[in-house]
């Protein structure tokens, strides 16, 4: 009885240090989450009061009042690289025809000159702002100089060096008179303008014919969104009327223009803009492509593996769907390089595409090709856990569905799936956060062009090259200086993954949580 008793205690004692040495590693976890939560508010903390203040210069120095010009000439240049997009897509169609290069030249040339003479028409609108550019920099020069100057005399003072602090001298700027040139530019601007308008109006008339009918839609494009260009200009002049650079800019304005801003430009010499709009969409677009692909293979080799492959293949099946998850993202990477991206610009070409309006693939690193690579990562997550949830399911379920009468199939979809559906969504869910995350991968793969994509056209907005939340962060976070806006601004993006992933994470335990209670 004593040894028992004895033997009681050491047995009591040791589950007391394994529940302590559990409790404590789950102890450390939670901190180190919260330490990198607090890291992350901290570093990124200061964003929003200097991007407001980069706000309040960009009106004061008029580069706000410029930037209302620049965008219209902005918009004659992505005018013209879809008319480039276009003159591809017809030398590859040429090429493909067996044309020699003397005849493409030759079948092109009305429309190489159509090209030249709308690429032309712009060059009054550009020399004008590209004059007030030249003004208002200088306006912002003196500005970052005043700026430097304060910094200096804060410095000396903190120093203790009053004598040299009393000494700096901070010279005071004048922006009215400093922006007048720019007021006084307006009527030349808009005269200009209307000269611009009925030129280009008549040169989009004046569209000749694409070389095969297959790329019409592409032509009617361009026209429609010349016209839808051109009609943008009145409200734009009635900005620029209407601007006043001493108007407030409200504190709310540094957050919506993080949030919705659809630029993303660092170090500029005329104006750093974060907008993490284009990256979120990238980040979205490049997703549900791979989540399009994964999601039905995950789950149907889930489906077949629990249900319906003998034990030989799931042995050979299982290992091999899991083991794509060892393959270093880098070297997926490399693949989309080397083999997926030639491979996704010639598909661009298959007839099918053809006979659904076509497909615009201008760049064979493009969001496609990313999401291809993305969906292969997934797939793995996806498998185990849908798996996991399909051999959760009671075995009565299988059971009594057989008992009455119904086929493999029958049972497999009306009573196994719909019982396991919510760790299903989990699965999903978890692997959405799988591929979101995701960093190389669509890094080298996914093209890098920070723009929002054109959802117009249809189809075509798949292939177009995008930039990703992971992929800027990676990119530039060793180029920066820290405590810098650029600096805080990638601590912002990271933040906002963060809090995606955090949201993900509880949708996928919501679903876990209610899966469990479906089948208690």
């Amino acid at each position: 009885m004593e040894n028992a008793t004895r033997f009681d205690k050491r047995r009591l004692r040791f589950d007391h240090l394994i529940q302590r040495f559990l409790g404590s590693n789950a102890l450390i976890a939670i901190v180190v989450l919260a330490l990198i939560t607090l890291f992350l508010f901290r570093e990124g903390a200061g964003f929003f009061s200097q991007n407001l203040e980069n706000l309040r210069v960009y009106r004061l120095a008029g580069l706000e009042y410029v930037d209302l010009m620049r965008r219209q000439v902005a918009g004659h240049t992505d005018l013209n690289r879809e008319i480039q997009d276009i003159r591809v897509a017809q030398v590859r169609y040429l090429s493909a025809q067996k044309a020699s290069p003397a005849e493409i030249t030759t079948r092109l040339a009305a429309y190489d000159a159509f090209a030249d003479e709308f690429g032309d028409a712009v060059d009054p609108l550009r020399s004008i702002a590209s004059d007030l550019t030249d003004t208002a920099s200088a306006i912002k020069a003196k500005v970052t100089e005043r700026a430097n100057e304060i910094e200096r005399r804060s410095f000396l003072s903190q120093a203790g060096r009053t004598t040299e602090a009393e000494a700096v001298s901070i010279p005071e700027i004048d922006f009215a008179r400093e922006t007048a040139p720019l007021h006084d530019a307006l009527p030349a601007w808009q005269q200009a303008s209307l000269a611009f308008r009925t030129r280009l109006g008549g040169i989009i008339s004046r569209l000749p014919r694409p070389v095969t009918p297959a790329l019409q839609h592409r032509f009617a494009s361009l026209e429609r969104h010349t016209r839808a260009y051109l009609n943008t200009f009145p409200a734009n002049e009635h900005r620029l009327e209407n601007w006043d650079q001493f108007k407030p800019v409200p504190w709310y304005r540094s957050v919506t223009s993080f949030l919705f801003g659809t630029a993303w430009i660092t170090n500029s010499f005329w104006q750093d803009v974060y907008g993490v709009l284009p990256l979120l969409t990238g980040s979205l677009l490049i997703s549900f492509i791979a989540l399009a692909i994964a999601v039905p293979l995950g789950i149907c080799a889930a489906i077949y593996v629990s249900e319906i492959a003998t034990p030989r293949e799931q042995q050979f099946i299982k290992p091999y769907i899991e083991f794509i998850s060892a393959i270093p993202s880098v070297v997926l990477g490399f693949f989309g390089i080397v083999v997926l991206g030639d491979a996704v610009s010639a598909m661009a070409d298959w007839p099918i595409f053809g006979l659904i309006g076509g497909l615009n693939v201008s760049e064979r690193l493009n969001a496609f090709t990313a999401g291809v690579l993305l969906a292969l990562m997934a797939v793995p997550t996806i498998f185990s856990l849908a798996e996991d949830a399909l051999n959760s399911v009671p075995r009565h379920f299988k059971e009594a569905s057989y008992a009455l009468g119904a086929s493999r199939m029958q049972t497999i979809f009306r009573v196994l799936v719909p019982a396991a559906l919510s760790g299903m969504i989990s699965a999903v869910l978890l692997g959405f956060g799988r591929v979101i995350g995701e960093t190389m991968v669509v890094l080298l793969c996914a093209g890098n062009r920070i723009a929002i994509p054109d959802f117009s056209q249809g189809l075509s907005v798949f292939f177009e090259p995008v930039h990703t939340m992971t992929g800027i962060i990676a990119q530039e976070m060793g180029e920066v200086a820290r405590g810098t806006i650029h600096y805080r601004a990638l601590f912002m993006v990271g933040l906002l993954l963060f809090f995606i992933a955090l949201l993900v994470n509880w949708l996928a335990q919501m679903a876990v949580r209610r899966f469990k209670s479906s089948i208690t």
